[in-house]
């Protein structure tokens, strides 16, 4: 049964990826947008393919680990639909934080980053997956097994709602209306792959963004900030290799500089854009000294319109 549930979800998706990225393909070009390229949409499926592939090869052992924890179980729920729901909403909380931490640790970010690292937004770009992650994410997964979710339907719940995190990479799509306040919208994703300071590790929900809201890391999009996709340094090559690697040589070559210890490990475990002596910065301090500017601006303006003289004619 669990194997013909999966195999159903592939057979229906399947025409539906088919459908819709035809569709934006075609949207795009005649409409003139530039939304895909033949190297980028390879790059894509190349990606993806690692991913799934590896995927596969430690689903055994993912399975195991949450089985093992499952016995550990001090809750269950019978009712079908409440079982479900509950595992919808605590899965999406469990990858919330893990992609939280993927953004702010340099170590994970080195897997993540594959995915961001494309200038271009489209569908395709949902496929464009972080090549390691199937390693260690279902780590995140665990607290589920112990509340009483079993481990194949915790892989399958991920499964479907990586249907929905791939259908918000585009940007045919505008705002949702009340939608935007609890769902991860094309929108709130958009500002996710952005490379301009205020949209950095911003929107990190698949399904709900209500845990952005939460946790303070929402931004909506700005209309008068048109995202910029890709990273704050982009990597600008399709080299197979180094669209994989290339955060990890970046660590490795941070980790040559005469520093301490404790720099080391920071290069490590640090956020992305830590340096130990100032030559790079975080998205924190980015933000921050985006911050400072723009509150430096508006006393400017202030001061200036009080010096401007008031006429009583």
């Amino acid at each position: 049964m669990n194997e013909f549930r999966e195999a159903l979800l592939i057979a229906i998706t399947t025409p539906i990826y088919a459908i819709v990225i035809g569709a934006e393909i075609l949207f795009s070009y005649f409409h003139h947008k530039n939304l895909y390229s033949v190297k980028g949409t390879l790059a894509n499926i190349y990606l993806t393919t690692l991913n799934f592939s590896l995927d596969i090869l430690v689903r055994g052992i993912c399975l195991f680990v949450l089985n093992y924890f499952y016995q550990f179980k001090f809750t269950e729920i019978h009712n079908q639909v409440a079982y479900w729901a509950v595992l919808l909403i605590c899965q999406d909380f469990m990858f919330y934080w893990l992609h939280r931490i993927d953004h702010f640790c340099r170590l994970f970010w080195a897997v993540h980053v594959t995915h961001h690292s494309s200038e271009e937004f489209n569908l395709t770009v949902g496929f464009r997956s972080s090549v390691f992650q199937p390693l260690y994410r279902f780590i995140y997964f665990i607290p589920l097994s112990i509340l009483g979710f079993k481990g194949i339907d915790i892989m399958f719940i991920y499964a479907a709602t990586q249907i929905y995190g791939i259908l918000i990479h585009t940007k045919t799509v505008d705002k949702l209306g009340f939608l935007e306040w609890f769902m991860s919208t094309p929108s709130h994703h958009r500002v996710h792959h952005g490379a301009n300071v205020q949209y950095l590790d911003k929107n990190m929900g698949m399904v709900f963004i209500i845990w952005d809201r939460l946790f303070g890391t929402f931004q909506e999009e700005d209309k008068n900030d048109a995202v910029v996709f890709g990273l704050t340094e982009n990597i600008k090559t399709y080299n197979p290799f180094k669209m994989v690697f290339h955060e990890w040589i970046g660590i490795f070559k941070d980790l040559q500089k005469p520093s301490s210890f404790k720099a080391k490990l920071m290069y490590v475990f640090g956020p992305p854009g830590w340096s130990h002596d100032g030559s790079k910065k975080t998205s924190k301090q980015l933000q921050e000294k985006l911050k400072d500017q723009k509150t430096d601006s508006n006393n400017w303006n202030v001061e200036n319109a009080e010096s401007v003289p008031v006429s009583n004619s």
